[in-house]
């Protein structure tokens, strides 16, 4: 990838200094520091650039050919050509691509599916469920009666026991499986099987593995789940936003959730932006990319074990891995402060069965960037450098700068 944004800022520097300075200085920071996050990714210049186009200026209420203010004849083809780009790199009978966010797209299945107060079971929070699974200060857990299934102790791997007693014993409206934490593939055959044996809806939050499922690279949820909830940033590389791959018996009811009932006019630029990324991801050079962040992310689990991190199951099947830093001797919250002020950004997250914080990282930005498993090894020394405190923080930001210093995310 090759961009350098200059146009930008050139006409911010005349019109706007003060924002250009801003704009410069995240750009300095993203290529400077180890991106670990992850939810993030680099977004392809071809992206960037469907971003940032005249189709910003269009609203476009409502759906192709069924809209609300005229003048959208062109933008009916971006979002036409993002919805069928959609369906079939996924496998889906329709997608709604209008979502503003992933929360957006789990809000607008609820909407179309549940009613207030009906029970829903999901992941708990503490074992990895994201703010729209329950969450008390989420629309989720006010909204509706969430019931948390967890994962095992030992094994760190989600409960099927417990999923099917809890299905059983609370007989749900919806299930959704899905997770911002869990490292391992998740079963939907299995979460299928005990929908359909209490009649409940099954909702998959795909939102963090469905870059993966374009680029075959993880199993994919569409032929089991009701309705798929997805980002369309993190591994799958596109703009910041949302999707839904659901049936054709359910596509009336998606459409009228996402608009009129959640959401007002389409992001059209940011449609046309993800029209861009699924056409990327339908490529082989994609599909490679997919595997490698997998491969990364494994080598990378292997590293911080060695390094003396307890990693989550023992490894990861996907982008993501959680660790315990807590045998070298620090918390969760303490190694990220360290990490940071090291050039390594990453996250905490909440462990499964205590209160303790770990950490949270991917490997989808970093391997757009160019890295394989080798440089995973040097990651993972760094990492455990910026813990210990080993040396001064300065050092280790020097060792950080001079790796990505070789795999800039925007050559040029």
């Amino acid at each position: 990838m090759s961009v350098t944004h200059a146009p930008a800022v050139d006409v911010l520097r005349h019109q706007d200094p003060e924002l250009a300075e801003v704009l410069l200085a995240e750009r300095h920071r993203q290529s400077t520091t180890l991106q670990l996050v992850a939810a993030e990714n680099f977004a392809s210049p071809a992206v960037l650039a469907a971003l940032g186009s005249p189709l910003a200026n269009k609203y476009a209420e409502g759906y192709p050919g069924a809209r609300h203010h005229g003048g959208c004849e062109i933008v009916d083809v971006a979002e036409t050509l993002a919805v069928e780009r959609a369906r079939a790199l996924f496998g889906a009978e329709h997608a709604n691509v209008q979502s503003h966010s992933g929360s957006s797209a789990v809000l607008a299945a609820y909407a179309a599916l549940l009613r207030p107060g009906d029970t829903v079971l999901a992941l708990g929070l503490p074992h990895g469920g994201h703010l729209t699974h329950g969450s008390p200060a989420n629309f989720s857990g006010r909204w509706f009666d969430f019931v948390g299934y967890g994962v095992e102790a030992e094994s760190g791997l989600v409960d099927h026991d417990q999923v099917r007693a809890l299905a059983r014993a609370h007989r749900p409206k919806a299930i959704v499986c899905g997770s911002i934490a869990y490292p391992r593939h998740l079963d939907y055959a299995f979460f299928r099987e005990v929908a359909d044996e209490v009649g409940a809806y099954l909702i998959a939050d795909a939102a963090h593995p469905i870059g993966l499922v374009a680029g075959k690279a993880a199993p994919s949820p569409v032929p089991y789940a009701d309705v798929v909830c997805a980002t369309t940033h993190k591994v799958l590389r596109g703009p910041r936003g949302g999707m839904i791959l659901c049936g054709s018996g359910l596509a009336e009811r998606i459409d009228r959730a996402v608009f009129p009932f959640t959401q007002g006019g389409a992001q059209m630029h940011t449609i046309a932006a993800k029209a861009v990324a699924f056409a990327e991801a339908a490529t082989p050079a994609f599909a490679a990319y997919a595997h490698q962040v997998v491969a990364n992310a494994r080598a990378l689990a292997a590293a911080l074990a060695a390094e003396g991190f307890a990693v989550t199951t023992g490894g990861t099947d996907t982008h993501l891995l959680t660790c315990d830093p807590a045998p070298l001797g620090v918390d969760g919250r303490t190694a990220r402060g360290r990490l940071a002020a090291a050039g390594i950004v990453l996250d905490c997250c909440v462990l499964p069965h205590g209160d303790a914080r770990g950490l949270r990282l991917g490997t989808a930005a970093v391997t757009t960037q160019g890295m394989g498993e080798g440089e995973m090894r040097t990651i993972g020394g760094l990492l455990a450098q910026g813990v210990l405190g080993a040396g001064e923080a300065g050092a280790t930001r020097a060792r950080v700068r001079e790796l990505v210093a070789g795999f800039p995310p925007y050559p040029g």
